[in-house]
């Protein structure tokens, strides 16, 4: 029984890292449609995030079996816990990168990104996609100093983010509404979607030593 209950708890972690290696794979393909304004690669992206929800269904309902079943405790227990608080985030890491190819759909054929934005967004969309890629090889790894190395990648999104905004709030901002309302949203997207990485590496490195911070908190239960 305890060799069923190691499989499944192994099962768990690569169903953790097939779902971040997912969510790599959607925000690379989304932030090059952004960018290129590849209508056929963000249709890509908006349909495969079916896939990502259904692999995090699957995911939670063998932890929420193995609670019932195994009535795991210490750090059995925080592994469990900790899987299905790590898929809600990586789920939302997967809507973020459908927003931005949505963003990149709606604008065709026109391009989403403003201008005057465009290597900003580049570097976002680069950052953003070196965080997920950083992410599965931490949940593959366990490797606790990629957490760092997320962390630092997402101070250099919200500089950024901030940036993006001064730029659309200042006098000499031109951009049309939908312009503004697009970059605001891009911009929001690309920033979200760092920030569930950061939680979910958060947890990562609870789960190996636990020690649990308030730093990052506030990402929790953001949308």
């Amino acid at each position: 029984m305890r060799e069923v209950f190691h499989q499944s708890l192994d099962d768990v972690q690569g169903r953790l890292v097939e779902i971040a290696e997912l969510v790599t794979i959607a925000i690379t393909k989304a932030t090059t449609a952004f960018a290129t304004s590849d209508v056929a690669l963000a249709e890509e992206v908006i349909e495969d995030d079916r896939l990502i929800d259904a692999r995090a269904v699957v995911l939670d309902e063998l932890a929420i079996e193995i609670l019932a079943r195994q009535q795991p405790v210490a750090r059995d227990l925080r592994m469990v816990v900790s899987a299905l608080r790590m898929s809600a985030s990586l789920e939302r890491m997967g809507d973020m990168a459908e927003h931005i190819a949505q963003l990149a759909r709606y604008r065709f054929p026109e391009r989403a990104i403003p201008k005057g934005l465009k290597s900003t967004f580049t570097s976002m969309g680069e950052l953003d996609v070196q965080i997920a890629t950083k992410l599965a090889d931490l949940l593959r790894t366990q490797d606790l100093t990629i957490a760092d190395e997320i962390r630092n990648l997402d101070d250099d999104i919200d500089e950024l983010h901030a940036r993006v905004f001064e730029k659309v709030l200042s006098d000499t901002w031109k951009g049309e509404a939908g312009a503004t309302v697009d970059a605001t949203l891009a911009s929001r997207y690309h920033e979200r979607f760092a920030d569930h990485a950061v939680s979910v590496a958060k947890k990562a490195v609870y789960l190996a030593t636990g020690d649990w911070t308030a730093e990052g908190e506030t990402s929790e239960n953001a949308v």
